[in-house]
């Protein structure tokens, strides 16, 4: 038992005790029964305000514990957001790495080697944000969400649905299923 209800109780307690010594102190006369009748209705009253008084405050506690419960686990759960926004350009660039030597594994033994340590690289990032919840989001060909895509165009696609997805200019991520970065997106247009 905690100790808000251990001082409502309490309230309580000397609340009721005073009514009934209120009660017992008072022997009616004839003439005095009616008057005091009416003042122990009263006080009867004012008790059982101050006891919805106290439930009310009990409630809100109850309340104001949930709420700082919820704001503190969602302060641990986001924490890392600004960092994770701060290393995502290290994905893109190393992304980009890897897709400026696609093409090119003929042309050299050094653009093979580049390549491979680029992708290794990458590969082990990824598996790194992965480890705190950080995924990527790569749209292509789903529905275009708002919530979690930006669009940079609308393009007419015939072999694509309506309002879904055709490229991704850059990739978005999100932290424990909050969006860090939505996912820039060219979109395809409805025919007419």
């Amino acid at each position: 038992m905690s100790a808000d209800e251990k001082r409502n109780e309490q309230v309580e307690e000397e609340l009721n005790e005073a009514a009934q010594a209120e009660q017992a102190d008072a022997e009616p006369e004839a003439g005095e029964a009616g008057q005091e009748g009416s003042e122990l209705d009263a006080l009867k009253a004012k008790l059982q305000e101050y006891q919805d008084q106290a439930l009310r405050s009990q409630a809100e506690m109850q309340n104001v514990r949930r709420r700082a419960e919820i704001d503190v686990e969602k302060a641990h759960k986001f924490a890392l957001e600004k960092f994770v926004k701060e290393l995502l350009p290290v994905a893109d660039s190393l992304e980009k790495a890897v897709e400026s030597t696609e093409g090119q594994e003929d042309a050299n033994e050094l653009v093979a080697s580049i390549r491979e340590g680029a992708e290794m690289t990458l590969s082990l990032f990824m598996n790194s944000l992965k480890k705190f919840n950080v995924e990527q989001v790569n749209p292509v060909g789903e529905p275009f969400d708002p919530q979690q895509h930006e669009a940079m165009s609308m393009v007419p696609a015939p072999d694509a649905e309506p309002n879904s997805v055709v490229a991704v200019v850059q990739k978005g991520y999100l932290l424990n299923g909050r969006v860090v970065r939505p996912a820039m997106v060219v979109v395809a247009k409805a025919e007419n």
